[in-house]
């Protein structure tokens, strides 16, 4: 309820409450951006590219409760600007949820993080909103733009391709072989 209140305040204008928005979801837009970009740096230029944009262009923000859902859209375009940008595809390194004292499956995690980085781009976004975020299909939907069931048809062919690389990794249903 008080998050409403503060977009209010915003799109007329109050810096304090974009200010106090951006803080609220400041670790989850650093968290996405880092698995688009794959280093710190570039991570928090995105998060800064993104927050800097959402200001210009908070009054066009139409419903009000999707603001995390318009946010995380700009800042996934921010993040694809910056990879077109440095014209290379950087491989990403999803590090705050590696397992801690298992070196078989850290290696397992790092395999699958490369596997995500090797899907297509409209797979690898909605295995990352829905799997890594726990957005419902609904709102990955709205992020990235495309009918629900195009979304679940987008995931269930990003599973079978990461299926196929990590067996092809040495892995069989979370296993090494």
């Amino acid at each position: 309820m008080e998050q409403l209140k503060l977009i209010k305040k915003a799109k007329a204008g109050d810096k304090k409450a974009f200010e106090k928005l951006l803080s609220l979801h400041s670790d989850r837009l650093y968290r996405t951006a880092f698995i688009y970009t794959g280093n710190r740096e570039d991570a928090l230029d995105t998060v800064q590219e993104t927050a800097y944009k959402a200001f210009l262009s908070i009054k066009q923000l139409k419903e009000n409760n999707y603001f995390l859902t318009w946010l995380t859209r700009i800042l996934i375009n921010s993040a694809y600007d910056l990879r077109k940008k440095q014209k290379k595809d950087v491989p990403f390194e999803y590090i705050s949820d590696l397992p801690s004292n298992k070196n078989e499956r850290i290696d397992e995690h790092i395999d699958l993080v490369r596997a995500i980085n090797e899907l297509k781009d409209n797979q690898r976004d909605a295995i990352i909103l829905f799997y890594y975020h726990d957005l419902p299909i609904k709102e990955v939907s709205e992020i990235m733009s495309i009918p629900e069931n195009t979304v679940k048809t987008t995931l269930q062919r990003g599973k079978k391709q990461l299926k196929n690389t990590m067996k092809g990794a040495g892995y069989n249903e979370g296993k090494v072989v």
